[in-house]
């Protein structure tokens, strides 16, 4: 039996900033975006998150990423965009058909251009008893938090000092739970100075030069082992819970269903699609934003998928050359920006090495 099989303009995979950007966008151009999520509510990772972000007025400065997320799904609406949740893309054919798994049952969409905003899959690594019940990224931790109520444990070890693991230990703490430290391997943060600071003034010990060894116990973690890298020395926690902030990884997997020419890029989560500077892949019709082109701020992610929603308006004809030339300049122009200033040094030499291969 055949399944039913639909035709759209655009489809948009990945209801988070980069896909609903992308959506308003495409709108704005006159074209209409179906955006498929298979989560329950629109929003992506924005949803979870309850402090403040930075940036410009572009990006929601100065708001809570709740706050961001609705005001995105609002304007979606507003918009004529429609948003299918609950809706898994299960495949990404080399024909351009996709495959989906919604409350309607499953079928196919054949969309003229395809916006690839997947997101990413936090990283995790083995370690002795690292299926123990109670060890955790610090993105599940953040879902339990603020998503459910549930608090993931009562005195916790968070591994990794970038941004994810200085915020969710700091939530951590506002929820009730004491958090025994905040482990790092490097020889300081990989995240902003103001989160670092705004945990040590909670009184919680970061430790740099340290790495995880194991997580100990029966039926769930009960302790966790941290050794010097340079002396040595082993510090035993006690903690009944074990979050892993060592970073995120593009979700490529529908690209290179898709055939689309995938590369690596270690400062920029590992394999990613490939894609020019405006968002375009190797495929014809194809695009990529946000974590899936590369892990980055939610900032960024938001005019990626804009930039990428104007490459298709201009390559399906909804956008003339001089508009989407005066588009794309004012959008590369503000990813210079964001990705400006000594931290963010490597991100760009990722992405010069990814442009011009």
């Amino acid at each position: 039996m055949a399944l039913p099989a639909y035709e759209c303009p655009m489809v948009v995979v990945g209801a988070g900033p980069a896909g609903l950007c992308a959506a308003l966008e495409a709108a704005e151009a006159g074209i209409r975006a179906l955006v498929m999520d298979e989560n329950e509510r629109g929003g992506g990772q924005l949803y979870k998150q309850i402090h403040r972000f930075f940036g410009s007025r572009h990006h929601g400065a100065g708001k809570r990423g709740f706050e961001i997320a609705a005001e995105m799904v609002e304007g979606c609406e507003r918009a004529g965009v429609e948003i299918r949740l609950s809706s898994a893309v299960l495949g990404c054919f080399p024909g351009g058909e996709l495959l989906v798994d919604g409350p309607e049952g499953v079928y196919l969409l054949r969309p003229q251009a395809t916006v690839l905003a997947t997101g990413a899959a936090e990283r995790c690594f083995p370690f002795a008893g690292w299926t123990l019940p109670g060890v955790m990224g610090a993105g599940a931790a953040q879902t339990l938090l603020n998503v459910h109520g549930v608090l993931p444990g009562k005195r916790v070890l968070m591994v990794g000092a970038g941004n994810v693991g200085l915020i969710v230990a700091y939530q951590l703490l506002q929820a009730g739970a004491e958090v025994a430290g905040v482990v790092e391997a490097e020889r300081g943060s990989r995240g902003y100075e103001v989160h670092l600071q705004r945990v040590r003034r909670e009184g919680v010990p970061v430790y740099f030069r340290h790495r995880l060894l194991a997580a100990e116990g029966d039926e769930g973690v009960e302790a966790a082992l941290v050794e010097s890298v340079d002396e040595g020395r082993v510090r035993r926690f006690r903690v009944d819970a074990l979050c892993l902030a060592v970073g995120l990884v593009p979700q490529a997997e529908l690209a290179a269903m898709r055939g689309c020419r995938i590369a690596y890029a270690d400062e920029l989560g590992g394999f990613l699609p490939w894609h020019d500077r405006e968002m375009r892949t190797s495929v014809p019709g194809v695009y990529v934003a946000g974590d899936a082109a590369g892990v980055e701020e939610a900032s960024v992610a938001m005019d990626e998928g804009r930039l990428a929603a104007v490459a298709a308006a201009e390559d399906l004809g909804a956008l003339d050359g001089a508009r989407a030339a005066a588009k794309r300049k004012e959008l590369l122009a503000r990813l210079e920006g964001l990705r400006g200033g000594p931290t963010a040094s490597h991100i760009r030499r990722a992405r010069a090495r990814l442009n011009a291969g």
